[in-house]
Protein backbone atom coordinates (compact mmCIF):
# COMPACT_ATOMS: atom_id res chain seq x y z
CA UNK A 1 0.00 0.00 0.00
CA UNK A 2 1.57 3.93 -0.86
CA UNK A 3 1.31 6.66 0.80
CA UNK A 4 1.44 10.32 -0.43
CA UNK A 5 3.43 12.83 1.03
CA UNK A 6 4.96 16.16 0.51
CA UNK A 7 7.09 17.91 2.70
CA UNK A 8 5.84 21.59 1.79
CA UNK A 9 2.75 20.45 4.08
CA UNK A 10 5.50 21.07 7.19
CA UNK A 11 5.85 24.79 6.42
CA UNK A 12 2.85 25.62 8.63
CA UNK A 13 4.32 25.67 11.74
CA UNK A 14 1.64 27.37 14.68
CA UNK A 15 3.01 27.85 17.42
CA UNK A 16 0.10 29.60 19.72
CA UNK A 17 -3.52 29.75 19.36
CA UNK A 18 -6.71 31.18 21.63
CA UNK A 19 -8.77 28.72 23.27
CA UNK A 20 -10.90 29.17 26.38
CA UNK A 21 -9.89 32.44 27.18
CA UNK A 22 -6.16 31.67 27.21
CA UNK A 23 -2.95 31.56 25.29
CA UNK A 24 -2.06 27.79 24.52
CA UNK A 25 0.73 26.25 22.17
CA UNK A 26 -1.02 24.86 18.91
CA UNK A 27 -1.27 21.08 19.16
CA UNK A 28 -1.40 20.65 15.61
CA UNK A 29 2.73 20.84 14.87
CA UNK A 30 4.70 19.62 12.08
CA UNK A 31 6.08 17.06 13.86
CA UNK A 32 2.86 14.88 13.64
CA UNK A 33 3.70 14.50 10.08
CA UNK A 34 6.93 13.44 10.92
CA UNK A 35 6.51 10.81 13.22
CA UNK A 36 3.65 8.84 10.96
CA UNK A 37 6.48 9.67 7.63
CA UNK A 38 9.25 8.01 9.67
CA UNK A 39 6.91 5.16 10.54
CA UNK A 40 5.97 4.20 7.34
CA UNK A 41 9.20 4.63 5.85
CA UNK A 42 10.88 2.33 8.48
CA UNK A 43 7.88 -0.05 8.05
CA UNK A 44 8.60 -0.44 3.77
CA UNK A 45 5.62 1.39 2.48
CA UNK A 46 6.84 3.12 -0.43
CA UNK A 47 6.15 7.20 0.56
CA UNK A 48 5.26 9.11 -3.01
CA UNK A 49 5.12 13.02 -4.04
CA UNK A 50 1.73 13.83 -5.30
CA UNK A 51 1.85 15.55 -8.87
CA UNK A 52 -0.09 19.12 -8.72
CA UNK A 53 -3.54 18.74 -9.83
CA UNK A 54 -4.19 22.70 -9.46
CA UNK A 55 -6.46 24.59 -7.71
CA UNK A 56 -9.64 23.09 -9.95
CA UNK A 57 -10.36 20.13 -7.40
CA UNK A 58 -10.24 22.67 -4.58
CA UNK A 59 -12.39 24.83 -5.66
CA UNK A 60 -14.91 22.31 -6.68
CA UNK A 61 -15.64 21.84 -3.30
CA UNK A 62 -14.52 25.40 -1.70
CA UNK A 63 -15.95 29.16 -2.91
CA UNK A 64 -13.17 30.33 -4.93
CA UNK A 65 -13.20 33.64 -2.78
CA UNK A 66 -12.61 31.72 -0.33
CA UNK A 67 -9.59 29.92 -1.33
CA UNK A 68 -7.95 32.92 -2.85
CA UNK A 69 -7.93 34.73 0.06
CA UNK A 70 -5.80 32.43 1.22
CA UNK A 71 -2.66 32.85 -0.61
CA UNK A 72 -1.22 36.04 0.29
CA UNK A 73 -3.55 36.42 3.88
CA UNK A 74 -0.45 35.81 5.80
CA UNK A 75 1.28 38.81 4.48
CA UNK A 76 -1.23 41.73 4.21
CA UNK A 77 -1.32 40.76 8.37
CA UNK A 78 2.50 41.11 8.39
CA UNK A 79 1.98 44.13 6.78
CA UNK A 80 -0.42 45.56 8.98
CA UNK A 81 0.67 44.25 12.39
CA UNK A 82 4.16 43.11 12.02
CA UNK A 83 6.10 40.26 13.45
CA UNK A 84 4.88 40.11 16.71
CA UNK A 85 1.19 39.73 17.40
CA UNK A 86 -0.80 35.94 16.33
CA UNK A 87 -2.62 35.93 12.77
CA UNK A 88 -5.95 34.96 14.09
CA UNK A 89 -9.10 37.22 13.35
CA UNK A 90 -10.75 38.88 16.22
CA UNK A 91 -13.77 40.36 14.89
CA UNK A 92 -16.67 37.64 13.08
CA UNK A 93 -19.74 38.74 10.93
CA UNK A 94 -22.34 36.63 12.86
CA UNK A 95 -24.64 35.99 10.17
CA UNK A 96 -23.36 35.63 7.01
CA UNK A 97 -24.90 38.19 5.41
CA UNK A 98 -23.31 41.73 3.77
CA UNK A 99 -20.12 40.94 2.38
CA UNK A 100 -16.24 40.48 2.99
CA UNK A 101 -14.30 43.32 3.57
CA UNK A 102 -11.36 44.85 2.62
CA UNK A 103 -9.52 44.81 5.68
CA UNK A 104 -7.09 42.01 6.22
CA UNK A 105 -8.91 41.94 9.98
CA UNK A 106 -11.84 41.82 8.68
CA UNK A 107 -11.36 39.46 5.97
CA UNK A 108 -9.85 37.12 8.55
CA UNK A 109 -12.95 36.96 10.05
CA UNK A 110 -15.12 35.97 7.31
CA UNK A 111 -13.10 33.51 6.13
CA UNK A 112 -11.79 31.75 9.72
CA UNK A 113 -14.55 30.82 11.77
CA UNK A 114 -12.51 30.51 15.24
CA UNK A 115 -9.03 31.34 16.85
CA UNK A 116 -7.38 27.58 16.59
CA UNK A 117 -6.01 28.23 12.43
CA UNK A 118 -3.43 31.16 12.84
CA UNK A 119 -1.72 31.69 9.95
CA UNK A 120 1.78 31.21 9.37
CA UNK A 121 4.64 32.10 6.70
CA UNK A 122 4.05 28.84 5.41
CA UNK A 123 0.56 28.61 5.55
CA UNK A 124 -0.34 28.50 1.47
CA UNK A 125 2.25 25.78 0.84
CA UNK A 126 1.14 23.48 3.50
CA UNK A 127 -2.49 23.55 2.93
CA UNK A 128 -2.44 23.45 -1.11
CA UNK A 129 0.13 20.51 -0.78
CA UNK A 130 -1.76 18.94 1.90
CA UNK A 131 -4.94 19.01 -0.75
CA UNK A 132 -2.83 17.90 -3.45
CA UNK A 133 -1.86 14.78 -1.28
CA UNK A 134 -5.46 13.82 -0.34
CA UNK A 135 -6.23 14.61 -4.85
CA UNK A 136 -3.60 12.56 -5.74
CA UNK A 137 -3.94 9.23 -3.23
CA UNK A 138 -7.94 9.57 -5.16
CA UNK A 139 -6.45 9.87 -8.99
CA UNK A 140 -4.58 6.86 -7.86
CA UNK A 141 -7.29 4.74 -6.70
CA UNK A 142 -8.79 6.12 -9.76
CA UNK A 143 -6.23 4.49 -11.79
CA UNK A 144 -6.72 1.22 -10.15
CA UNK A 145 -4.78 1.11 -6.85
CA UNK A 146 -7.21 -0.48 -4.30
CA UNK A 147 -5.93 1.35 -1.39
CA UNK A 148 -3.85 4.74 -1.06
CA UNK A 149 -2.94 6.72 2.42
CA UNK A 150 -2.62 10.56 2.19
CA UNK A 151 -0.45 11.78 4.75
CA UNK A 152 -2.29 15.13 4.56
CA UNK A 153 -1.29 17.88 7.41
CA UNK A 154 -2.58 20.51 8.26
CA UNK A 155 -5.97 18.23 8.97
CA UNK A 156 -9.31 19.57 6.96
CA UNK A 157 -13.01 17.93 7.98
CA UNK A 158 -13.79 21.08 9.86
CA UNK A 159 -12.99 23.01 6.99
CA UNK A 160 -16.32 24.42 5.45
CA UNK A 161 -17.66 25.44 2.23
CA UNK A 162 -16.06 28.86 2.99
CA UNK A 163 -14.92 28.48 6.91
CA UNK A 164 -11.62 27.71 8.33
CA UNK A 165 -12.42 26.28 11.47
CA UNK A 166 -10.73 23.49 13.64
CA UNK A 167 -7.15 23.80 12.90
CA UNK A 168 -8.55 22.94 9.39
CA UNK A 169 -8.56 25.15 5.87
CA UNK A 170 -9.38 23.17 3.08
CA UNK A 171 -11.42 20.18 3.25
CA UNK A 172 -9.19 17.61 2.11
CA UNK A 173 -11.34 14.42 3.03
CA UNK A 174 -14.31 16.00 0.50
CA UNK A 175 -12.13 17.35 -2.28
CA UNK A 176 -10.73 13.36 -2.30
CA UNK A 177 -14.52 12.24 -2.22
CA UNK A 178 -15.71 15.03 -4.70
CA UNK A 179 -12.75 13.60 -6.93
CA UNK A 180 -13.33 9.92 -7.01
CA UNK A 181 -17.16 10.90 -8.47
CA UNK A 182 -15.05 11.48 -11.76
CA UNK A 183 -15.62 7.74 -12.12
CA UNK A 184 -17.91 6.57 -9.51
CA UNK A 185 -21.16 8.10 -9.02
CA UNK A 186 -21.97 6.76 -5.18
CA UNK A 187 -18.92 7.79 -2.94
CA UNK A 188 -19.02 7.13 1.02
CA UNK A 189 -17.04 9.47 3.59
CA UNK A 190 -16.21 8.20 6.69
CA UNK A 191 -15.16 10.10 9.37
CA UNK A 192 -13.01 8.19 12.64
CA UNK A 193 -11.60 11.04 13.74
CA UNK A 194 -12.88 11.59 17.54
CA UNK A 195 -14.24 15.29 16.76
CA UNK A 196 -17.60 16.00 14.61
CA UNK A 197 -16.86 16.28 10.99
CA UNK A 198 -18.83 19.64 11.49
CA UNK A 199 -16.94 21.08 7.90
CA UNK A 200 -17.96 17.56 5.68
CA UNK A 201 -21.24 17.81 6.89
CA UNK A 202 -21.00 21.63 5.89
CA UNK A 203 -20.26 20.65 2.36
CA UNK A 204 -22.26 17.45 1.98
CA UNK A 205 -25.58 18.00 3.51
CA UNK A 206 -27.24 18.47 0.85
CA UNK A 207 -25.49 16.09 -1.09
CA UNK A 208 -27.40 12.90 -2.59
CA UNK A 209 -24.04 11.68 -4.33
CA UNK A 210 -21.67 11.33 -1.45
CA UNK A 211 -22.92 9.75 1.72
CA UNK A 212 -21.40 11.12 4.94
CA UNK A 213 -20.88 9.42 8.17
CA UNK A 214 -19.27 10.65 11.48
CA UNK A 215 -18.23 8.47 15.04
CA UNK A 216 -17.93 11.16 17.78
CA UNK A 217 -19.08 12.33 21.08
CA UNK A 218 -21.94 14.34 21.85
CA UNK A 219 -21.36 17.83 20.23
CA UNK A 220 -23.50 19.38 22.86
CA UNK A 221 -20.51 18.75 24.94
CA UNK A 222 -17.39 18.16 23.26
CA UNK A 223 -15.34 20.35 20.09
CA UNK A 224 -16.33 21.07 17.76
CA UNK A 225 -19.55 21.52 18.89
CA UNK A 226 -23.32 22.77 16.81
CA UNK A 227 -22.89 20.05 14.23
CA UNK A 228 -23.01 15.99 14.48
CA UNK A 229 -26.49 15.55 16.18
CA UNK A 230 -27.98 11.99 15.17
CA UNK A 231 -31.14 13.96 14.01
CA UNK A 232 -28.73 15.70 11.66
CA UNK A 233 -29.25 13.41 8.55
CA UNK A 234 -28.96 15.29 5.10
CA UNK A 235 -31.24 17.78 3.44
CA UNK A 236 -32.95 18.16 0.11
CA UNK A 237 -31.33 15.89 -2.54
CA UNK A 238 -29.04 14.51 0.47
CA UNK A 239 -31.72 13.62 3.14
CA UNK A 240 -30.94 10.65 4.72
CA UNK A 241 -27.32 10.48 3.52
CA UNK A 242 -25.58 11.61 6.26
CA UNK A 243 -25.36 9.68 9.58
CA UNK A 244 -24.21 11.05 13.11
CA UNK A 245 -23.38 8.15 15.19
CA UNK A 246 -22.76 9.81 18.77
CA UNK A 247 -20.91 8.26 21.33
CA UNK A 248 -20.80 8.87 25.27
CA UNK A 249 -17.88 10.61 26.30
CA UNK A 250 -14.74 8.13 28.01
CA UNK A 251 -16.80 5.66 25.36
CA UNK A 252 -14.38 2.13 25.35
CA UNK A 253 -13.11 0.50 22.49
CA UNK A 254 -16.15 -2.01 22.33
CA UNK A 255 -18.11 0.79 22.29
CA UNK A 256 -16.53 2.45 19.16
CA UNK A 257 -16.11 -0.49 17.35
CA UNK A 258 -19.78 -1.08 17.89
CA UNK A 259 -20.85 2.31 16.26
CA UNK A 260 -17.93 1.89 13.38
CA UNK A 261 -20.18 -1.51 12.49
CA UNK A 262 -22.89 0.64 12.47
CA UNK A 263 -21.47 3.15 10.08
CA UNK A 264 -20.37 0.45 7.99
CA UNK A 265 -23.56 -0.97 7.46
CA UNK A 266 -24.91 2.57 6.88
CA UNK A 267 -22.54 2.93 3.79
CA UNK A 268 -23.12 -0.65 2.48
CA UNK A 269 -27.36 0.29 2.68
CA UNK A 270 -26.33 3.13 0.65
CA UNK A 271 -24.60 1.06 -2.12
CA UNK A 272 -21.36 2.75 -2.12
CA UNK A 273 -19.05 2.30 -4.77
CA UNK A 274 -15.91 3.74 -3.40
CA UNK A 275 -14.83 5.15 -0.11
CA UNK A 276 -12.71 7.99 1.60
CA UNK A 277 -11.67 7.82 5.20
CA UNK A 278 -11.48 10.60 6.86
CA UNK A 279 -8.40 9.14 10.07
CA UNK A 280 -8.05 10.24 13.15
CA UNK A 281 -5.59 9.17 15.40
CA UNK A 282 -7.17 11.14 18.42
CA UNK A 283 -9.93 8.34 18.71
CA UNK A 284 -6.49 6.70 20.97
CA UNK A 285 -7.32 6.68 25.14
CA UNK A 286 -3.45 9.02 25.48
CA UNK A 287 -3.84 11.16 22.54
CA UNK A 288 -3.52 15.25 24.37
CA UNK A 289 -7.29 15.54 23.03
CA UNK A 290 -8.69 12.19 24.26
CA UNK A 291 -12.40 12.00 24.59
CA UNK A 292 -12.39 8.06 23.96
CA UNK A 293 -10.60 4.66 24.73
CA UNK A 294 -9.06 3.31 21.47
CA UNK A 295 -6.10 1.51 21.74
CA UNK A 296 -3.50 -0.05 19.11
CA UNK A 297 -5.15 -3.24 18.60
CA UNK A 298 -8.26 -1.54 18.22
CA UNK A 299 -6.90 0.82 15.47
CA UNK A 300 -6.05 -2.33 13.74
CA UNK A 301 -9.22 -3.89 14.37
CA UNK A 302 -11.14 -0.73 12.60
CA UNK A 303 -8.56 -1.38 9.55
CA UNK A 304 -9.87 -4.71 9.22
CA UNK A 305 -13.40 -4.02 9.41
CA UNK A 306 -13.38 -1.10 6.96
CA UNK A 307 -11.11 -2.79 4.41
CA UNK A 308 -13.25 -6.08 4.63
CA UNK A 309 -15.77 -3.45 2.49
CA UNK A 310 -13.60 -4.46 -0.27
CA UNK A 311 -13.80 -0.98 -1.63
CA UNK A 312 -11.37 1.54 -3.69
CA UNK A 313 -10.54 3.44 -0.53
CA UNK A 314 -8.44 6.69 0.40
CA UNK A 315 -7.32 7.52 3.58
CA UNK A 316 -6.70 10.67 4.49
CA UNK A 317 -5.33 11.77 8.07
CA UNK A 318 -7.05 14.25 9.97
CA UNK A 319 -5.97 14.30 13.46
CA UNK A 320 -4.27 12.25 16.09
CA UNK A 321 -1.53 14.60 17.88
CA UNK A 322 1.83 14.49 20.18
CA UNK A 323 0.49 11.74 22.31
CA UNK A 324 3.03 9.15 23.13
CA UNK A 325 1.23 6.27 21.06
CA UNK A 326 0.56 8.20 17.80
CA UNK A 327 3.09 6.30 15.85
CA UNK A 328 2.08 2.93 17.05
CA UNK A 329 -1.40 3.87 16.34
CA UNK A 330 -1.12 5.11 12.53
CA UNK A 331 1.31 1.59 12.23
CA UNK A 332 -1.32 -0.87 13.34
CA UNK A 333 -4.28 0.73 11.72
CA UNK A 334 -1.97 0.97 7.99
CA UNK A 335 -0.16 -1.97 8.64
CA UNK A 336 -3.28 -4.26 8.75
CA UNK A 337 -4.96 -2.43 5.67
CA UNK A 338 -2.13 -3.90 3.80
CA UNK A 339 -2.13 -7.02 5.64
CA UNK A 340 -5.92 -7.10 5.05
CA UNK A 341 -5.50 -6.18 1.38
CA UNK A 342 -3.42 -9.31 0.37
Amino acid sequence: MKAIFDPRQLNHAPMEYFRRGATMPHPEQPLRAILIRDMLLAHDFPVEAPRDHGLGPICAVHEPDYVAFFQDAHTRFRADMGDGPIAVPTTHPGARRGRCPGDIHGAMGWWMTDTSTPLTEGTWDAIYWSAQTAIEAAARVIDGTPMVYALSRPPGHHAMVAGANGFCFFNNACIAAQHLTQRWPRVALLDIDVHTGNGSLDILYDRGDIFFASLHPDPAVYPTFYLGHEDETGAGQGAGTCRNFVLPMGASQDQVLARLDQALAAIGDFDAQALVVSLGFDMAADDPLAAVNVYPDGFAEMARRITALRLPTVLVQEGGYLGPSLAENARSFLTSCRTHLE
